[in-house]
């Protein structure tokens, strides 16, 4: 019999915004984390996935060393958890294979370890490149300390206060269609602990959120879910949301995509109710013959704290709002972390370039509202000045690089958005640069170079002569080069290499253009919560998309170039994402754009998986870019395909006939 004091429970799940081997700084905030808890009248904590090495180690998982070190950062732990039950993950080392495993430390003691059963080996995940699956049902002993690990769960307390059976799935534990939580749930356990690295993707949160309620429901206990928060390693943005559930009802969820580094959600859970409810459930097997002896821990419970609000999520996000969220909060972690002294942007006065020059304002504006000035200052350096009204300036730099085949409206909308944002701003003259290439190589070709005959190299050094430059002020200050790419541009190769996709990192290219000309509208018009309207975006939005690389006679426009932007997102969704051939991409296109006539259409699929197929090379080069959903095409953590390749060359014959 449970005494009435210990019916209920109060549980934290933290989020972090951790990083790969940084031993000190990840521990801190684990220390940090369970202080909030404390606060908090947490009982019971649960930490991410890994939360000790960082989870985007990498081939640095594979060094024993790493292991080791992590096991020592374990042990300096445990005295930091005296008063408390808390689960921390880390790589450990056992008979030559390592395991992504979750240690539980009671009352300041480790007491054993759950080992991942399901890897996650899909998208941007490698795990089985590192890491055994654990086998259901076994249990091993570490090879430090010789403590249990494996598939178990710990049944905590003692007759005086009560015990509570915790179990754990970790992250993809929970994803797949047999998880670890039907065989806990038989076993008549109260709390299932899920330590996670879930990477943002627009809409995730809604997907995350049903499966942990279905299965608080399912297995009729508690559902505790924490996540990492924060661009970790580079390519992931995670937006931390940790979930607490039970018997289907969501009691509190963490606030997302938030620039603190650390952030405990709890709730209390009630016992009684969750046993009760297990008790109802008819269907469940329950054959007390096949029970496992669990890990007796003895822990005197504390009272539950008095009640605390319940933290709740303030309605979904618009995908508008999660994309300027999850990029502002990815380049902030990204120039506090690799160490840059702001950003660059050769601004062009169009839709790209504007929208990364936009992300930086929001990066600084998201951050000093969450944050406060001194926090802000703190976390990026001096270098932002002792001004808070120059920050904008000592933060970005926009240079607007002209040629002869440059317009007034281009260079207004530079200036004018330049000046909206507050940033440094510098208009370059390059046409002369242009022109001495340009007779260099006449000269040695012994012939005029003409739109005729030339019209590719001529654009291209245009793109080109503006890299050198933009570097080398890049250099001068420190900073970080942003290159202005996007995702439909990386599909078809539309893009200079050495030009405009010089950069050391690329904001946009996991977002298709079709979404971003509608998002510049958003953000010129409506703008979101903590997210002001940018009036000077109209001087961009009203232009249709345009390289301006060939002589303003003939009037250039991108998609005059390659096809609408709806149809090119359409078209690469469907041979990208869903793998279809150019015969049934077309089917397909001719269903969803009718207005286009089939000819029409059939070229703009033939156009599409030939470029695509002739430009893989530029994507293995571009730079690093952020996951946003689930059709990236960065092809070192996504989208794999030969650089060498028949370029569907009999599949697109089948198209014509």
């Amino acid at each position: 019999m449970v005494p009435a004091k210990m019916n209920r429970i109060r549980v934290g799940a933290a989020a972090l915004n951790q990083t790969p081997l940084d031993w000190v700084g990840n521990r801190n905030r684990i220390v940090q984390a369970i202080g909030q808890a404390r606060e908090q009248g947490v009982s019971l904590l649960c930490f991410p996935e890994l939360s000790i090495t960082g989870y985007g180690c990498e081939d640095a998982f594979l060094s024993i060393d790493v292991a080791d070190r992590a096991w020592d950062v374990l042990e300096s732990l445990q005295q930091e958890t005296v008063g408390m039950a808390v689960v921390i993950g880390l790589p450990v080392f056992l008979r030559g294979g390592l395991f992504n495993a979750a240690a539980m430390l009671v009352d300041g003691e480790l007491k054993g370890l759950v080992a991942k059963q399901n890897l996650a080996g899909d998208g941007l995940h490698y795990e089985p490149r590192w890491f055994k699956a654990w086998p259901e049902g076994k249990l091993g002993k570490t090879e430090r300390g010789g403590y249990l690990i494996g598939d178990q769960l710990f049944e905590i307390g003692n007759s005086k206060t009560g015990k509570v059976r915790v179990g754990l799935e970790i992250c993809e534990d929970a994803w797949v269609t047999d998880p670890p939580g039907i065989k806990l749930a038989r076993e008549g356990l109260d709390i299932i602990l899920n330590p996670s690295a879930s990477h943002f993707a627009f809409g995730k949160q809604d997907t995350r959120k049903g499966f942990i309620l279905d299965n608080s429901r399912a297995f009729s206990c508690g559902y505790v879910y924490a996540n990492l928060m924060g661009n970790e390693a580079g390519r992931s943005i995670y937006d931390g949301g940790c979930i607490l559930a039970s018997g289907g009802r969501l009691l509190a969820e963490g606030p997302r995509l938030k620039f603190g580094e650390v952030h405990v959600t709890s709730a209390v859970f009630d016992l009684h109710q969750i046993r009760t409810l297990q008790a109802r459930v008819v269907s469940r097997d329950i054959d007390p013959e096949t029970h496992r002896d669990l890990p007796a821990v003895a822990f005197d419970w504390p009272e539950v704290a008095p009640e605390l609000p319940e933290a709740m999520p303030t309605g979904p996000m618009s995908k508008e709002s999660e994309f300027s969220r999850a990029v502002s909060l990815g380049l902030f972690d990204y120039l506090r972390k690799s160490h840059s002294r702001g950003f660059v942007v050769s601004l062009s006065g169009g839709a790209d370039s504007g929208a990364v020059a936009c992300l930086v304002h929001l990066m600084l504006s998201l951050a000093r509202e969450e944050l406060g000035d001194a926090e802000v200052k703190s976390r990026l350096g001096d270098w932002l000045g002792k001004k808070v009204e120059d920050w904008p300036s000592n933060l970005l730099t926009c240079v607007y690089q002209a040629t002869r085949n440059s317009g007034e409206v281009t260079r207004t909308a530079a200036r004018e958005v330049a000046s909206a944002l507050g940033a440094g701003f510098h208009e370059w003259d390059i046409e002369e640069l242009v022109e001495g290439y340009s007779a260099r190589i006449a000269e040695s070709i012994g012939r005029e170079l003409t739109w005729e005959k030339d019209d590719i190299a001529l654009q291209n050094i245009q793109a080109r002569v503006r890299s050198p430059g933009i570097w080398m002020l890049t250099n001068i200050k420190g900073a970080l080069l942003l290159s202005t790419s996007n995702r439909s541009e990386a599909a078809v190769g539309y893009a200079t290499m050495d030009g405009d996709t010089s950069g050391g990192l690329s904001p946009i290219a996991g977002i298709d253009k079709a979404f971003l000309r509608n998002w510049l509208r958003w953000l010129e018009t409506e703008g979101g919560p903590d997210i002001e309207p940018i009036p000077a975006l109209k001087f961009i939005n009203d232009q249709q998309p345009t390289a301006e690389l060939r002589p303003q006679a003939s009037k250039q426009t991108d998609e005059d170039d390659l096809m609408p932007y709806p149809v090119l997102n359409a078209i690469e969704c469907a041979a990208i994402r869903d793998k279809k051939m150019p015969k049934a991409v077309f089917e397909l296109m001719c269903v969803q754009f009718p207005k286009h006539d089939e000819p029409l259409l059939k070229g703009w699929v033939k156009r599409f998986f030939t470029l695509w197929s002739r430009n893989q090379w530029k994507r293995e080069r571009y730079a690093p870019s952020f996951h946003l959903d689930d059709a990236n095409l960065d092809p070192k953590t996504w989208c794999r395909f030969p650089i060498l390749s028949g370029g569907f060359e009999e599949e697109l014959k089948e198209l014509d006939g």
